[in-house]
């Protein structure tokens, strides 16, 4: 008996040797991103939407922006491990990223789980402390779950490496003096619209001063010159002859029969679309995004693939952002409310009405030309149809909770058609002329 107990006690410790050994060679083997799930950049971007909400100050151009850096550091957190894909350190002067070491080891979701999480400190110092709670136990609980999936010295190693290319990237979106914390002041006092026919000043009823005006002189990543400015709108008129009046009437008459009762479609897919208010919903960016995040998980996408599209996602919105507002401080088109109560009838009201506390016939306080949704919904669009092809069918499901207004999801064919429904949506909604989507 005693001899049995001694062969038994060899043979469990044999066997715990081995279990530790092939442990140790599968964590500690050279991986790849697309060996692992894309459960750390959903989990984080999940947590984007809920802080996105209530971020003072990070209404859309300054979401959008954040929105790049954030997409890059997780590419460049993970791009090391993807083979066939190339660092985009050396298209930006001023950025000098970290390089993995030589002939070690790297954990890949760990890369990118550190660098989101820091990405998300540096974003984000102003947000209550509520948030940044959540921030922290997203940190802590999937950076239990990682560690337990290597050795500590690779856990280690890795962490290090992702927070080192969030702060390059992070101390390198400090140097673009147009938009580094510009979420701090939003609506400048220094600046004054032009005055005269036709162009934009801040809208009945409440006069907001101008968003972001000089979002035109933010850095971009990809657009330059040229890309930067829309093509002229239709000539401005008060004719009722004119292309101009003509598209006016079209707004007016929409909004008329919404708020008639004849076009629950319509007053559906208004306010589906809207995204307009901080603390109601994400902003009209992040939409984009969620949506991207849901089709990720609907494919088990994996990390390589996932990494890639936030990346393009993130880079594509935040240069459509500058591209719009610096074509709408170009052009200082005025908004349907000025034009319709001017023109054709005094009292017309938009459809955008604020749910908590109920101000009514809101518009946006900026410039109209070109539309900003039409713009994040076009740039959103091409890239989800660029990483899954635009013949894909999904619903948005991003408000299936939501009472304040009706959230029930919407389906789609193609990415094309997602798109253009967000933007001709500002329509219906009262708050665009469709000159002002359609170069959107």
């Amino acid at each position: 008996m005693k001899r049995m107990q001694t062969w038994s006690i060899w043979l469990m410790a044999l066997m715990i040797l081995g279990v530790a050994g092939c442990r140790k060679d599968q964590v500690d083997a050279p991986s790849l991103a697309r060996d692992f799930s894309a459960e750390v950049p959903v989990s984080w971007f999940r947590l984007l939407e809920k802080i996105d909400r209530y971020a003072p100050g990070y209404r859309p151009p300054a979401a959008s922006r954040m929105f790049g850096y954030f997409g890059l550091a997780g590419y460049e957190a993970a791009v090391h491990g993807m083979p066939g894909y190339r660092s985009l350190g050396s298209h930006y002067p001023g950025l000098f990223l970290p390089s993995p070491e030589a002939d070690q080891t790297y954990h890949w979701p760990t890369a990118v789980h550190a660098a989101y999480h820091r990405m998300m400190q540096l974003s984000y110092p102003h947000i209550k402390a509520s948030d940044k709670a959540l921030m922290e136990e997203l940190d802590l609980t999937l950076g239990n779950k990682l560690a337990l999936e290597t050795v500590p010295a690779v856990n280690a190693r890795s962490l290090a490496f992702g927070q080192a290319v969030a702060e390059a990237i992070y101390q390198w979106s400090t140097t673009d003096f147009a938009g580094h914390e510009s979420y701090l002041d939003p609506f400048p006092v220094n600046y004054q619209p032009p005055t005269g026919p036709g162009f934009w000043q801040p809208t009945w009823p409440d006069y907001t001063r101008a968003l972001f005006p000089y979002w035109g002189e933010v850095r971009t990543f990809a657009m330059y010159g040229s890309d930067l400015v829309a093509k002229a709108p239709i000539p401005w008129s008060e004719d009722p002859q004119s292309q101009f009046y003509k598209q006016a009437n079209e707004t007016r008459e929409w909004v008329n029969r919404i708020r008639a009762g004849q076009d629950h479609e319509g007053k559906w897919i208004a306010e589906f679309w809207s995204d307009d208010f901080e603390d109601v919903t994400f902003t009209p960016p992040n939409r984009l995004l969620a949506i991207g995040t849901q089709i990720l998980e609907k494919e088990g996408a994996a990390l390589d693939r996932a990494v890639e599209m936030y990346a393009r996602m993130g880079m594509a919105l935040s240069d459509v952002a500058v591209a719009v507002w610096n074509s709408k401080y170009h052009y200082n088109l005025e908004r349907p409310i000025t034009y319709i109560r001017r023109v054709m009838q005094p009292d017309w009201e938009t459809i955008l009405h604020h749910p908590y506390t109920g101000q009514q016939s809101l518009t946006p306080p900026f410039p109209a030309y070109p539309s900003g949704h039409s713009g994040f919904g076009g740039a959103g669009g091409a890239v989800l149809a660029q990483v899954f092809g635009n013949q894909y069918a999904f619903t948005d499901e991003c408000h299936k909770d939501r009472t304040e207004f009706n959230g029930t999801p919407r389906s789609f064919n193609t990415f094309t058609s997602m798109a253009e429904e967000d933007a001709y949506a500002r329509v219906a909604l009262g708050v665009h002329f469709r000159m002002d989507c359609d170069e959107g």
